[in-house]
């Protein structure tokens, strides 16, 4: 039974019921006097407080999409199983696999696309990361055989993994989708985590004496992805999507490297670096790579460059909405901004879901078209 599965939430729920019920019959036997009478009161609270808790649990990662196995949970207590440490093979890309896509006719290729699973190890940042590339069906179709696609990178929130874009949001269905109906035209997804570096939250930067997150994003990741794959070499065949810390990654990245990202989509995307445990020091005292850092005061201090920018919130439900405002407001010449606010919604999968075809069908008509 997988983390995310009904039936595991079910049990869960079902455990909590059998406890309280059993605390309710039990009860006037365990408050007799006694030791023992008073270990067995201790055991059946702290049973039915952890029964509670997981109850909680399930329910939250089902909706926000932390975790989507045992295995990613159990990655938290170790070093992540995703990220082989950097530095002990030589750069490059290497295919881990492959596997089909969950569409009609999506065990062949030429039909439903193929999803990759690679690792990628950067030869300028010294890191290495697991990702998943999704390819079109016109990637394998003979007509396409000379073609070089358009390709936006999509990466989550943290701390997610790679798998909950295709099992949770549902990104390469999605694009498949949107091509079928002519509203998207078909791309290249390179997905994975915004935190390469194990369990720290880089912010997607370039830490004084620490990881080089940024320069792994803007510069080996594309450039091991063209080595290997038919993607375009310009500007403009690249852009890149997040939601959470990932559109926030998005937007910075874009920003930092508007000679490497042509269009950055955020949902739900905040605009300052998250400073707290997961964090450490990201700055090492440096005030300016703070300052910069910041995503509404770079607009304000720093030219704008010539990139098309996506944002997301809702009126109700989402903590960046005035944020984002501000942001849309602050948009300078070269740049350009578009925007989908809805009137509720949440920091969660479902309203994610909701605007993933938007945002896919957006940044598609931002980038180059391919070209048999």
């Amino acid at each position: 039974m997988g983390l995310t599965s009904k039936t595991v939430l079910f049990l869960a729920v079902f455990v909590m019921v059998a406890l309280f019920a059993l605390a309710v019959w039990l009860w006037p036997r365990l408050s007799r006097r006694g030791w023992r009478a008073a270990v067995r009161r201790v055991g059946l609270v702290l049973a039915g407080q952890l029964a509670i808790l997981a109850v909680g649990g399930l329910t939250a990662n089902n909706t926000f999409g932390f975790f989507t196995s045992w295995s990613d949970l159990a990655s938290v207590f170790q070093r992540s199983q995703e990220d082989p440490p950097a530095g002990r093979a030589a750069a490059g890309l290497r295919v881990l696999g492959h596997e089909s896509v969950n569409v009609p006719g999506g065990s062949v290729p030429e039909k439903g696309g193929r999803i990759d699973k690679v690792d990628v190890r950067g030869a300028g940042s010294k890191i290495s990361s697991s990702a998943y590339v999704y390819l079109p069906p016109e990637y394998f179709q003979p007509e396409f055989k000379n073609t070089t696609f358009p390709t936006s990178i999509v990466l989550t929130g943290y701390p997610g993994t790679a798998e909950a874009l295709i099992k949770g949001l549902r990104y390469p269905q999605t694009a498949w989708k949107l091509a079928r109906q002519k509203k998207a035209q078909p791309m290249i997804l390179i997905m994975l985590r915004p935190s390469v570096t194990g369990q720290w939250d880089t912010e997607c930067m370039n830490v004084p004496g620490g990881p080089q997150a940024a320069s792994f994003f803007a510069r080996d990741l594309p450039k091991e992805m063209r080595n290997h794959y038919r993607i375009g070499r310009q500007r403009e065949s690249l852009g890149i999507i997040g939601n959470s810390t990932g559109g926030f990654c998005a937007l910075k990245l874009a920003m930092e490297y508007p000679h490497v990202f042509s269009a950055a989509g955020s949902l739900s995307g905040y605009f300052k670096p998250a400073t707290d445990p997961t964090t450490g020091d990201l700055y090492k005292g440096d005030k300016q790579l703070e300052q910069r850092s910041n995503l509404l005061w770079r607009q304000q201090h720093v030219p704008a460059p010539p990139t098309s920018f996506l944002v997301t919130t809702s009126k109700q439900g989402e903590h960046n909405y005035q944020d984002t405002l501000r942001f849309i407001t602050q948009t300078k010449s070269p740049s350009r901004v578009s925007s989908i606010i809805l009137d509720r919604g949440g920091h969660n999968f479902n309203t994610w879901r909701r605007e993933i075809p938007g945002t896919l069908s957006w940044i598609s008509s931002r980038l180059q078209s391919p070209k048999p």
